[in-house]
């Protein structure tokens, strides 16, 4: 099982996508909402993001926004 990470926030269509496909092939992740836990807000600026979903995974590089192309890497 590989560790995921999924960073989003209330009313984001890409989102609910992302969650929904890795849902769909299950992958197991931990979903953050920057919404309800704002400091992961800090922490996702501090890393460069400036939108959401980001998606985390070891050893891969940060997935960025619902691309069904590269999270087919973390299926199977």
């Amino acid at each position: 099982m590989k560790n995921v990470v999924i960073y989003t926030k209330n009313g984001c269509m890409q989102c609910k996508m992302t969650k929904r496909y890795l849902s769909e092939h299950q992958v197991a992740y931990e979903e953050r909402n920057i919404n309800e836990d704002p400091q992961y807000v800090d922490y996702l600026k501090e890393q460069g993001f400036r939108s959401v979903p980001v998606v985390m995974a070891k050893e891969q590089s940060p997935i960025i926004g619902f691309r069904p192309s590269d999270l087919k890497v973390l299926v199977g």
